[in-house]
């Protein structure tokens, strides 16, 4: 594609995703607002495109897809523990704790990903990051060994993360 293509259009998929999603918030397929909602999505990332980071470099869609399936699994499978959890333990019971869970990743986008995907999936959340972005405090809701849910989150998700953004 050329610069001039860039230039006008500096995230065209965005600029598809903001014209659907205007037409889905207007309930109605119209001429006049597919071309308004077209204007809007054109409009938002020309604006907006000076404080947009670059694109990241390296990155492997289909491996994406698989990461996707597996956080969407892992977070029902987190539901129904922690529904468990909360359904047959006492506060008393309960063994919450902070975990360190030290960064091979490097790339902001990855490492965004990484705490999105710890807090979206039920008992664990992702609460602060290092000030050198090298390790992430997470709580986790119960746990008999804080050292297995590190060694889970940097297996099961940041390995993959890794992976996925070379």
């Amino acid at each position: 594609m050329t610069r001039a293509f860039y230039w006008l259009l500096p995230h065209p998929i965005l600029t598809l995703l903001l014209t659907a999603v205007w037409l889905l918030l207007q309930n109605t397929l119209s001429p006049g607002m597919a071309v308004f909602g077209l204007i809007l999505g054109i409009l938002i990332p020309w604006i907006t495109a000076a404080w947009w980071p670059e694109t990241p470099r390296g990155f492997r869609l289909g491996r994406m897809s698989v990461y996707v399936v597996i956080v969407l699994w892992d977070i029902m499978v987190a539901n129904v523990q922690v529904a468990w959890i909360v359904l047959t333990k006492p506060n008393a019971q309960l063994r919450p704790a902070w975990v360190v869970v030290p960064l091979d990743l490097r790339k902001p986008e990855a490492i965004t990903i990484l705490a999105g995907t710890i807090t979206l999936t039920p008992g664990t959340v992702s609460a602060d990051l290092s000030d050198e972005g090298h390790s992430l405090l997470v709580h986790a809701l119960h746990t008999d060994d804080p050292d297995a849910v590190r060694d889970d989150i940097k297996h099961r998700y940041e390995r993959r993360l890794l992976e996925i953004f070379t």
